[in-house]
């Protein structure tokens, strides 16, 4: 009897304890569904790894306005570059999972840092939940007019006949600019030599100035200049010409088809950020980017709007961390 009366006593604190769990999982549900029917009720911010100019920081801005106007609330670009992006990166993981701030993720960051650094400050999947992917972009091959060339093949005969005398720019160590730029000189057997910048804004300067002669990089910061004849476009490195450079050969046209490069630039929050917050985000992101003007404001940037919800970002981003950790290992870059 004695077994009996202890044994139902174990099961009523079993079944007390559950109903407190259920009571605390309720709790919970009904704060973040409560945090959601209020979100946002003050200022968002959207925190870019990079100075203003080029690919990410055009991206924040194209969305940071009509993003405003479809949730309701301003959206403000916070520009946080350095570190490889690891400052931003780092302040975003830190803060409070609520909507409010934001990530402007790079893919150069998000899937490079994880293979260029042993201890980085945070981790690409568990420490950020993804909202939408933003904006693709191609790259585009440029060099000074000082360099006598004309063609993608020319300048690749060029660099082999005079190795290590072309230097190339990169928005940073690890960057896009630089992983690519590497990958393509083991695809043409090429040395150049490598002069790291810290952003696009930077870098363009030098180019234009012809202290560094190429530089393989988004539209966004050599559009313009390829446009007015300041460099040369050899080539652009998706599978289609760009429509603000459309004179511009695909490099498979160019005679390169096993050379091309892609960069992305999506939006991410914190990790517990409760879903219904990340649903109202990504609803609202979508209407954004489908905005005729936003398209047309993209078109001109040269940045292609390619809006994914949060479950095909994330597919996105687990096919993309193995693929370049594999390019960034072959190529034997590092961080120091």
């Amino acid at each position: 009897m004695k077994q009996v009366a202890l044994h139902s006593r174990s099961v009523i604190k079993l079944f007390r304890g559950l109903d407190r769990t259920l009571a605390m999982i309720g709790i919970i549900l009904g704060m973040s569904l409560a945090h959601a029917q209020t979100f946002p009720d003050h200022a968002i911010a959207l925190v870019v790894p990079n100075p203003p100019g080029g690919l990410v920081d055009t991206s924040a801005r194209l969305l940071s306005e009509p993003l405003s106007r479809v949730i309701g609330q301003t959206v403000i670009v916070d520009n946080k570059p350095g570190a490889s992006g690891n400052i931003a990166y780092q302040y975003v993981a830190n803060a409070k999972p609520d909507g409010y701030t934001l990530l402007i993720s790079y893919s150069g960051y998000h899937v490079g840092n994880p293979a260029l650094m042993d201890k980085l400050p945070w981790d690409p999947i568990k420490d950020f939940s993804p909202v939408a992917l933003l904006t693709v972009s191609t790259n585009v091959i440029a060099v000074h007019p000082s360099v006598p060339v004309n063609n993608l093949k020319e300048l690749i005969a060029y660099a082999k006949a005079n190795p290590g005398k072309l230097n190339y720019a990169s928005q940073g160590n690890g960057s896009v600019s630089h992983i690519g730029t590497e990958v393509f000189k083991q695809t043409t057997g090429i040395d150049m030599v490598h002069v790291p910048y810290k952003g696009s804004g930077a870098a363009i300067q030098d180019v234009l100035a012809g202290q560094a002669q190429v530089f393989i990089t988004t539209p966004p910061s050599v559009m313009q200049y390829v446009q007015s004849g300041k460099l040369k476009g050899l080539a652009v490195t998706g599978k289609s010409r760009h429509p603000g450079m459309p004179n511009v050969p695909t490099t498979a046209e160019a005679g390169l088809p096993s050379f091309q490069l892609e960069s992305w630039v999506a939006l991410y929050a914190p990790a517990g950020t409760p879903a219904p917050v990340i649903d109202k985000l990504t609803q609202s992101v979508k209407k954004s980017l489908a905005l005729p003007e936003v398209k047309e404001r993209a078109a001109i940037a040269g940045v292609e709007l390619r809006y994914l919800n949060p479950v095909a970002m994330d597919a996105l981003l687990k096919k993309e961390l193995p693929y370049w950790n594999k390019a960034i290992k072959a190529a034997n870059i590092t961080l120091d």
